[in-house]
């Protein structure tokens, strides 16, 4: 059974910063395109930020350029999101998410594996 596991959300103060990772339990989906979504009560699921199969390409949504950074160990199955300078609107759970695919997509329909979800709580 196909397995993401997200890890390193908590609690931090503004101005602060978090590292989660999400790793896959199947072996092929170091060549897949993977993606970081986040919600907050009440919200829709949100896209944050994606990267190709290779970590050739990378997109992240306007909210969080310049301050996050999504990476990629193949050799690990493990994807990364660096948050730095964290702002109480980016509290939210966040989710990673696996496309069969190499390109990067930023809406949740196209992905298609989801991991359970970590939360992140930013307090002002």
């Amino acid at each position: 059974q196909v397995q993401l596991v997200e890890s390193g959300g908590g609690l931090v103060q503004a101005g602060g910063s978090l590292r989660l990772s999400c790793a896959a339990s199947e072996r092929t989906f170091s060549n897949y395109a993977r993606g970081w979504f986040r919600q907050a009560p009440g919200k829709e699921r949100e896209f944050v930020a994606a990267i190709s199969g290779s970590g050739g390409s990378t997109y992240y949504a306007d909210s969080v350029k310049d301050r996050f950074t999504i990476s990629r160990d193949n050799a690990k199955n493990t994807v990364f999101l660096q948050m730095n300078s964290l702002k109480p609107e980016d509290t939210a759970v966040y989710y990673c998410a696996v496309r069969k695919g190499r390109v990067v997509r930023t809406t949740t329909d196209e992905y298609d594996y989801w991991g359970q979800g970590t939360q992140v709580t930013v307090s002002s």
